[in-house]
């Protein structure tokens, strides 16, 4: 049995009986705020816990190292919806001590991939073609330095106007105690 099959099943009880109640909720976050964070698996539960918050309070966006490649990717066209149709009227980027991300070996990774059967040649292509995987695939030595980041690619984009404050901060993963980076309402 696949794990998919293992959740449609959880998931029809689920359903039956009605367990979705408690989560009932609007789209709107009811603490008006959107948090960027790290897709990292220790994060699912605690960093809500350590914030103090409940299902229906905030929009979450999650990358790996929650970390901004672009300026106009996905991950920033995800925060303008929340700020200008879902009524979050802040952002918390929010990084956490041992990432992975600052780990990741672009060349490890990309060995990786072939092993797993993308072929060299698309991988050589794709460099060709301007794509360069290395930075795109690397990681950071620094999570203060990469919240930074992010909080300051937030700060200068076009979109995002002076009146919305943007907060950095990083999260223990052991114990949830959150360490300010940028205060945004300073």
């Amino acid at each position: 049995m696949s794990i998919l099959n293992d959740i449609l099943a959880f998931n029809e009880t689920f359903v039956e009986e009605k367990q979705y109640e408690p989560f009932i909720t609007s789209k709107y976050p009811d603490k008006h705020f959107v948090i960027l964070t790290c897709m990292d698996t220790r994060l699912v539960e605690l960093l809500p816990k350590a914030m103090n918050l409940r299902n229906g309070d905030v929009k979450m966006v999650k990358s790996a190292g929650a970390t901004i490649n672009h300026p106009f990717g996905g991950i920033m066209r995800s925060l303008l919806v929340a700020i200008y149709e879902l009524k979050a009227d802040e952002i918390f980027v929010i990084g956490h001590y041992d990432c992975g991300m600052s780990a990741v070996d672009p060349d490890k990774m990309l060995a990786k991939m072939i092993d797993r059967g993308v072929s060299k040649e698309v991988i050589d292509l794709l460099n060709y073609s301007g794509a360069n995987l290395h930075e795109w695939l690397g990681g950071f030595d620094d999570v203060t330095e990469n919240v930074s980041n992010s909080v300051k690619m937030i700060r200068k984009h076009p979109l995002i106007i002076d009146s919305i404050p943007v907060h950095g901060l990083v999260i223990d993963p052991n114990t949830g105690r959150l360490d300010i980076v940028e205060d945004g309402a300073k």
